[in-house]
């Protein structure tokens, strides 16, 4: 009996422990739990009570199950931890800011330093599954490099120049990312160069390390101050240097052969952009036949015209005739080549001297014969050179032809030919 009571009072003893709790109440933050005790018991932290734990969204539990031991505490921690995604890397020349961290739900955005453009997703938002949904972006450095050209303002020539001296400083690059520039090129002339009259367009191009670019354009207009410009005076040359009418510029005037200078020998382009001096022109040089000696008569062509002296016993003289009549169509040629006819006629005392129009006293004209020593009773030619030499002498007719390839072989003619060509002087019109 006694040992009969003793176990139906430990039973009842066991059987009132098990129903009562043992435990610590269990409380999940973040979270439930649902539990299952042994035999259905009113506590949910009966001695052997098993939980399974839900956490809400965002959150994890540390153990899914836990079950109260007999050393009256759960069997692990059962407590629901936020979400946590792995670090995310920072993107090189760039970073981010999220918005809670690393934990669940929390949304990063990607940002890139100064000159660098972002290259990728823009956010990163941390999952449930510890993952973020998107792969950190790169940060490229696609910003062109600037660059500010220098403001030239015009530049005028100096005088009697046709260019200009032009200095600016070179222009520094600035790029938006690293700083580091790799190449500037400059397109056209450098600075401290020097100009030609116009417009010049110029330009400056700077790459950075990335192969980017950037460019800036400027100009440089160089201007001349000229005067009106001038031109040779008929029966004349005009020899300019620089270039003829620009500031500075010196024009230097001569006449042809025959004709005498009136004016300025010599004008200048003066800063106003006015010629100095007096119109320069060439007039018909004042052959006087009044004068006693056939020298004196002489003299007034020395170094100015070429002399042709066509002597004949008659006015009817066959050879003179044909002569005559031969040179008349060839007035321009013995113009260009500076020759001028003198004619004597006739013998003494009824011989006629003439100059084109002027006639020369019969005593001036039978000096001029003994002078040159031409005979009166035949026809003779003489050609006189601009030094007074006695150069040919024909005693019979020639073509013109004839006399203007003579004259042609004389050095200074050659020089005169050289003139006239540049300054237009034919006889085709």
């Amino acid at each position: 009996f006694h040992k009969q009571f003793i176990c139906k009072v430990s039973s009842v003893v066991f059987l009132s422990f098990l129903g009562t709790p043992w435990c610590a109440p269990i409380k999940v933050k973040h979270g439930d739990a649902r539990c299952r005790t042994p035999r259905g018991e009113q506590y949910k932290n009966v001695m052997g009570t098993r939980c399974k734990i839900h956490c809400k969204q965002g959150y994890e539990a540390q153990n899914t199950e836990v079950v109260c031991m007999a050393s009256k505490h759960w069997s692990s921690n059962y407590a629901c931890r936020e979400i946590r995604c792995p670090k995310l890397n920072m993107p090189v020349n760039g970073g981010y800011k999220c918005s809670d961290g690393s934990y669940f739900n929390s949304r990063c955005e990607f940002f890139c330093s100064p000159g660098y453009s972002l290259k990728g997703q823009k956010t990163a938002t941390c999952q449930h599954n510890k993952e973020w949904s998107g792969a950190v972006p790169t940060c490229v450095d696609i910003d062109p490099p600037k660059i500010k050209c220098p403001n030239v303002k015009d530049k005028w020539a100096e005088p009697g120049k046709l260019t200009a001296r032009v200095t600016w400083d070179s222009p520094e690059g600035v790029d938006t990312a690293d700083g580091i520039l790799t190449d500037v090129i400059l397109k056209g002339k450098p600075s401290k160069s020097d100009f030609p009259e116009g417009l010049h367009k110029m330009s400056y191009t700077v790459f950075d390390r990335a192969g980017n670019k950037g460019s800036c354009r400027f100009n440089v207009r160089v201007r001349v101050r000229r005067c009106s410009p001038l031109f040779a005076p008929d029966n004349g040359y005009m020899k300019c240097d620089s270039d003829k009418d620009n500031y500075g510029a010196n024009c230097e005037f001569s006449c042809t052969g025959g004709y005498e200078l009136q004016g300025s020998a010599a004008r200048v382009c003066q800063h106003g952009l006015t010629w100095s001096g007096a119109d320069t022109t060439c007039a018909p040089m004042n052959i006087n036949v009044g004068v006693r000696t056939a020298a004196a008569l002489l003299d007034q062509f020395y170094e100015k015209r070429r002399l042709l002296i066509i002597s004949a016993p008659t006015a009817a003289n066959h050879n003179y005739r044909f002569q005559m009549t031969n040179l008349q169509h060839a007035q321009c040629g013995l113009d260009l080549r500076h020759v001028t006819v003198i004619e004597v006629v006739g013998i003494y005392p009824t011989q006629v001297g003439r100059i084109r129009h002027r006639l020369l006293p019969p005593g001036l004209a039978l000096q001029l014969r003994l002078l040159l020593q031409i005979p009166q009773r035949s026809f003779q030619m003489v050609l006189v050179d601009k030094q007074g030499m006695d150069k040919q002498r024909y005693p019979f007719p020639i073509t013109a032809a004839e006399l203007f390839t003579t004259i042609d072989t004389f050095p200074i003619r050659k020089d005169e030919m050289v003139l006239q060509q540049e300054a237009g002087q034919t006889c085709q019109s």
